[in-house]
């Protein structure tokens, strides 16, 4: 009888045992894949212009200054390349730090964030805007496939903004049709999370950047506009 006890006593352990590392296994497996399950879900809720649900996912006074600061090094740059012995430096100056207050405010909010998740950053132009919401509130379901969508809409504004998976649109030019960004995305430590665009070699790039908040939550932040 003893024995029988110690047997089903041994047999509870082990069971205990195997049931708590199943649940750090799939503690460790959900901690490590929630900075994606973040990105899809902002990027869902970011293309629907669902308002709410971007909140959730988004630090906007830490992505407003970290776009006041990358627009402002964009304008900087800009600026120090043409700028030089140039007496109209200073006037371009003063313009510059009249749009990036604007500039800023359109790209601290739903739209804005869906632009920057589909590979459409703000470039520092005057009166630049995010594009507006597809009028039939279609979304597409992935990174590539809403980079796409979003770039030919915008074609007419934007060319380098237009994408071409497959044929070129127009026949009888022969110029290469501009690619959908390149996308990579992956840990950069243990608290920050990096989604890089590039739309091909030798053009310009640019990172979205997630970070950690808890254990489990992750919020889109910064930008890296010069990455």
């Amino acid at each position: 009888m003893a024995v029988s006890t110690r047997t089903k006593g041994g047999a509870a352990r082990s069971l205990i045992v195997v049931l708590i590392v199943i649940a750090v296994v799939a503690a460790l497996g959900f901690g490590y894949a929630s900075p994606y399950i973040a990105l899809n879900n902002l990027k869902r809720a970011a293309d629907a212009r669902d308002a709410e649900t971007v909140n959730q996912y988004v630090d906007f006074p830490a992505l407003r200054e970290s776009l006041k600061q990358q627009v402002t090094g964009l304008l900087t740059h800009r600026l120090d390349s043409h700028g030089n012995g140039n007496p109209l430096a200073a006037i371009g100056a003063m313009i510059g730090v009249a749009l990036i207050g604007p500039l800023v405010d359109a790209y601290a909010t739903p739209d804005g964030v869906a632009a920057l998740l589909n590979g459409m950053p703000p470039r520092g132009e005057p009166g630049e805007r995010p594009p507006a919401p597809p009028a039939d509130g279609k979304t597409a379901n992935n990174a590539g496939n809403n980079a796409a969508n979003n770039s030919a809409k915008n074609a007419a504004n934007n060319a380098a903004n237009t994408t071409a998976r497959s044929a070129p649109d127009n026949a009888g030019n022969s110029a290469t049709p501009p690619q959908p960004p390149q996308t990579t995305a992956g840990y950069r430590s243990l608290n920050e999370f990096v989604i890089r665009y590039q739309h091909g070699a030798g053009d310009a790039r640019y990172t979205a950047i997630f970070r950690r908040e808890g254990l489990f939550t992750w919020k889109f932040a910064a930008v890296d506009l010069n990455d």
